[in-house]
């Protein structure tokens, strides 16, 4: 493993000189041998002076193949860097989707600039996928398709796949459309290859194909993907005709923005771009809302307290259990919810697997108040020496415990039918919501054993 890196870092090291004395010659026969990606970690550490150099050591096409390679930011230095027409050129050779995706990200970049540049076909291509709303099929998917006639022969296929297959996304599948270029159905390369060369796609092809609308949510689209096994999942229009497709590896990215989507929700951030470009200003302002829903919740808590306080009066000692109290239950009610909001994620209409959810993580949170309850009992007993208070701690960390873990499974649920993402159900509000509740049970308990303190 040594070696391998050694090598690499080797092979770097001359391509930087080759970069440093504008050798084009040296840098193309070493840079060319790379890996794309190997390729993109090369051109982000080279000098911005370098870099504009790109231009003069590679070709646009060339290029593009990099480019689909960087992450938004290094995209952004290339257009800042290189020439404008240059630029163009390698927008040309790149997969529609991958540009839109590139203009859609970018906050730097004069999108009109550079697509009046780019050839008009191209450009007309890139536009359309923009003009699909955000985070939809047709945002995401790719026109680099081959669709074929279904009267067409075996051999025809072989013919045009030879012919064009190299500016598609994907060969493995052949979309199958009538004269109105609506969907008819799907032939995969393995049986074209198989087949007699005078079959006919009709008599091939397999009709059951499965599709998804131009306006369908992204996150819908991936769990089609990934419920049927498919590489690619041909994108319809409202009257059935094929626009475009949506392949595994944009699938992959789009799980990926929807992960980190949840994960800021889950924690109570909005989402606010890239994290690594936001400002504390808008950090602040994009966290602030759900910090202040909380306050008024703690107030709640706080209010609580107040009315319990000639309980804690009489009783001192139980004010240095509610920290633990309100950690706990807060804790399991997280957990559920992570549960709750994963399996939403998976089938959000299953009302057997929501009535199984709420069953096993209620046991589950009985389970862990009965150990909870137990521990505590002995600890009591064994430093206070106070049975009563034993049972007061051991009751409260039960109920709370299984109440919360209750509540952190329906919640999401309840929110998930009013059309809202179940992940701003989030952490702060679940662990808020329960220490609120733990304090209820743990005072109403108290209250009435406080006579045998």
């Amino acid at each position: 493993m040594k070696i391998v890196e050694n090598t690499e870092r080797k092979n770097y090291d001359e391509i930087f000189q080759a970069a440093k004395q504008n050798d084009r010659e040296a840098f193309r026969k070493l840079f060319l041998q790379l890996h794309d990606r190997d390729q993109h970690e090369i051109f982000h550490l080279l000098y911005p002076e370098k870099k504009a150099k790109i231009s003069e050591f590679l070709s646009p096409e060339e290029f593009a193949e990099v480019f689909e390679w960087m992450e938004i930011e290094d995209q952004e230095d290339a257009v800042q860097y290189l020439p404008d027409a240059y630029m163009a050129k390698v927008f040309n050779h790149m997969a529609a989707d991958d540009v839109a995706h590139f203009l859609t990200n970018s906050e730097d970049t004069d999108n009109q600039a550079l697509l009046s540049m780019m050839n008009k076909r191209e450009s007309d291509r890139v536009q359309e996928l923009l003009s699909y709303a955000p985070e939809t099929a047709g945002s995401i998917m790719t026109k680099e398709f081959i669709s074929i006639n279904y009267k067409s022969t075996t051999s025809d296929v072989i013919k045009r796949l030879r012919q064009i297959g190299h500016h598609a996304e994907t060969i493995y599948y052949l979309y199958v459309v009538d004269e109105k270029y609506r969907l008819l159905g799907v032939l995969s390369l393995r049986d074209l290859l198989l087949s007699s060369e005078e079959e006919t796609v009709e008599s091939l092809m397999y009709s059951q194909v499965v599709s998804v609308r131009v306006d369908e949510d992204q996150e819908k689209v991936a769990q089609v993907i990934q419920d049927y096994d498919l590489l690619a999942l041909p994108v319809i229009a409202h009257d059935g005709t094929m626009l475009g497709i949506v392949t595994v590896d944009d699938v992959m990215d789009v799980i990926q923005d929807e992960v980190t989507e949840d994960f800021n929700e889950f924690a109570g951030i909005r989402r606010g771009g890239d994290d690594r470009k936001m400002t504390p200003f808008n950090a602040a302002k994009s966290r602030a809302p759900w910090i202040i829903i909380l306050l008024f919740l703690g107030l709640i808590t706080s209010s609580l307290i107040s009315y319990f306080e000639d309980t804690l009066e009489s009783v001192v000692i139980l004010a240095a259990f509610i920290p633990m109290i309100m950690g706990t239950a807060g804790n399991v009610g997280t957990q559920s919810l992570a549960v709750a909001v994963r399996n939403l994620t998976v089938d959000d209409n299953d009302k057997d697997n929501f009535i199984k959810t709420v069953k096993n993580e209620l046991s589950a949170g009985m389970m862990i108040g009965v150990m909870a309850a137990v521990v505590l009992l002995g600890i009591v007993m064994v430093i206070y020496g106070n049975l009563i208070l034993g049972i007061i701690i051991g009751s409260s960390i039960f109920l709370s415990v299984s109440l919360a873990s209750v509540i952190g499974t329906v919640i999401p649920v309840v929110i998930n039918k009013f059309k809202i993402d179940p992940a701003v159900a989030s952490g702060p509000f679940i662990t808020t919501l329960n220490d609120t509740i733990g304090l209820v049970v743990y005072f109403t308990i108290a209250t009435s054993l406080l006579q045998y303190l």
